[in-house]
Formats: structure tokens, sequence, C-alpha cells
């Protein structure tokens, strides 16, 4: 018998082997998951989740499919929190801080609780991104802010309201398209592909069988 231990699913008990992930717990437990589940591997952050300990007064947040469960764990899972996302045409938006105070005003309404950054489940240092897009420095912002997978976390803890991901997200499109250096080799490449130039190494590839393409995959030359 595998060893099991108690968690509470949306306030109902349920014992459920001590290895797996809160997920997979879900799953064992019944639950059929059609949403707040989606890659499984901690990138899309559809499985956002807050739990709690028994006799632990802290609420802590993670993604379901990452963390293994513990003992008397009490979860509800937060698969959508509703953020302010505001419609804007990156072709003709400013780059300086005054797209921020257009768009998402809010941020200059923080109040520096840091219950963002603790609540992260990235581990990501939230006010501080949020700090570098209210001085319009969008390069630090996309740069501290690049490994969010947009899960709310952050926002459903804030007291000021702030839609932390989708300001990060203005950030790094800003950031892209006009602030970081070109890539003359990407640019070339696109060119290429723009002028059939791989039309029928394509049409070659799809005629072949799935084996056969895996085989080429794996032995495929990498670029450094």
């Amino acid at each position: 018998m595998e060893k099991t231990v108690s968690i509470f699913l949306f306030g109902k008990k349920y014992e459920v082997p001590e290895n797996l992930t809160i997920m997979t717990a879900m799953e064992y437990a019944g639950y059929q998951l059609v949403r707040g589940c989606g890659c499984r591997n901690g990138f899309c952050g559809a499985c956002a989740t807050i739990y709690r300990i028994k006799g632990d007064r802290e609420l802590h947040a993670c993604l379901a499919c990452q963390t293994k469960v513990e003992d008397n764990m009490y979860i509800a899972t937060l698969p959508f929190f509703p953020l302010v996302k505001q419609v804007y045409d990156i072709e003709t938006i400013p780059t300086t801080e005054t797209v921020m105070m257009q768009l998402y005003p809010e941020i200059y309404a923080c109040i520096g609780c840091n219950a963002c950054t603790k609540a992260c489940t990235q581990g990501l240092n939230v006010m501080q991104y949020i700090a570098y897009a209210q001085r319009g420095d969008f390069e630090k912002c996309a740069e501290e802010s690049f490994d969010c997978v947009m899960c709310g976390v952050c926002s459903s803890r804030c007291p000021a309201g702030i839609s932390h991901p989708q300001v990060a997200m203005l950030a790094r499109r800003i950031n892209g398209k006009y602030l970081a250096p070109g890539s003359a080799h990407l640019e070339e490449r696109v060119k290429e592909i723009k002028n059939g130039d791989f039309n029928e190494l394509i049409e070659a590839l799809m005629q072949k069988p799935v084996d056969e393409m895996k085989e080429l995959y794996n032995n495929r030359d990498i670029e450094k």
C-alpha cells in the first residue's frame, strides 16, 4: 500500500497517495479537469492554486501541476482571475511611461506591500517589475517578468487592483518591438520563408513516415 495523506479539495476530505501532485490528486479523487488544466508542465499558468496547511495561518500559492500534496492540505484552485486587459495598437502606442499612465494608471497606486511578490507561483519579484513599469524602464520590466505564466495569483492578492501580468505583457511587447536589438539572422530567415525557399523541403518532409521524421529531428544539426 502506498502511504497516503489527507487533503481537502474545496472543503471535502480525501485520502490520496503522498507522491501525487495536486493536479493528479484531484483526478485520483475523481475530479474531471475540464478547466484549470493546460500544459501540465508549469508553463501555461492555468492551474493556479491557493492552499493552506492545517494549523498554519499563511496562504500559499502554487501551480497544481508542479506542487506535491501534503498532509492536511486545504486546496482551492484559481483557474481564472479577472485581470484588466486594455486594448491598444502596438504600432502606435508611445514607448515612455505615459503609456502606463494611459492604460494601467492603477500601478501608481501601488502601496509597496509586496503581496504580489510573495504570492507569485514562479518566485518573480513582481513588485520590482511594476516599479520598472512605473518609471518607463520597459527593458528591465521585460527581463524581470520574463518567466511570468499569466496565472493571475499576484493580482488576486493586490489591494490596489493592479493587473500585473498584463502590465508586464505590455512592457515585453514594447521592448520586443522597439527597444531590443533586431536579429539580422532571423530577419533573413523570415525573408527566405516568404520567398518560398523551403517549400520543396517542407513538402518532402510531410511525405515521410513519422518514425523517419523522429530520426531526422533527433539527429538534426543544431546551430550554436
